[in-house]
């Protein structure tokens, strides 16, 4: 009874062996993943209560194709787009920002803060993340947001925001950096035209 199954667990081996030359598990992890960090930091021990209608709710915007993915998006021109090799965001760009500024708003003393994506009877920040990458005809880190924002009484006001850093480099080492000063810029646009309610 030990010898088949003992025949068996050679062959699988052998199997599994054969195999390991020719499938590779998952694709290469890049060298550099990217992150957005605050510069409007809520207090450590800071806190706030209230009821979901009285909050200010940012939910996760949309975003433009090139900034769905994980990858940093190169505007060579008008028309064409790749992508920064070796290096990618950790997260989804359009939650990085909405973390970003959840943060700011907090930062600022806008009471309530949450980050949930439904309806509710009070502020919704929102909107649609168009650009956060690199612009090569002007060299530039850009970051631009159509921003919505829904009202307590039902109106809804729109903006666009932008920000650029220019003179970089699309390398991760350097485009990392200027991508948060340019959404920690954004970020702070936001806040203050949505505490300008």
């Amino acid at each position: 009874m030990t010898r088949p199954f003992a025949a068996t667990f050679v062959v699988l081996a052998a199997i599994s062996a054969g195999l390991g030359g020719c499938v590779s598990i998952g694709a290469k992890p890049p060298g550099t993943f990217l992150s957005l960090t605050s510069d409007a930091v809520p207090a450590v021990g800071s806190s706030s209560s209230g009821t979901l209608s009285d909050a200010t709710v940012v939910v996760e915007p949309g975003a433009a194709a090139p900034v769905s993915v994980l990858r940093i998006p190169v505007q060579i021109d008008a028309t064409s787009v790749a992508y920064i090799k070796g290096t990618q965001w950790v997260e989804r760009p359009s939650r990085a920002f909405q973390h970003l500024l959840a943060d700011t708003l907090r930062a600022r003393g806008k009471g309530l803060v949450v980050e949930i994506d439904r309806n509710t009877t009070g502020t919704r920040i929102g909107g649609r993340l168009l650009a956060m990458g690199f612009d090569v005809p002007t060299r530039s880190a850009i970051v631009r947001f159509d921003a919505m924002k829904w009202l307590p009484d039902g109106r809804i006001e729109t903006r666009r925001f932008e920000s650029t850093v220019p003179g970089v480099d699309a390398e991760p080492d350097v485009i990392g950096p200027a991508l948060n000063r340019a959404a920690n810029k954004v970020a702070g646009e936001i806040a203050d035209w949505v505490s300008a309610q």
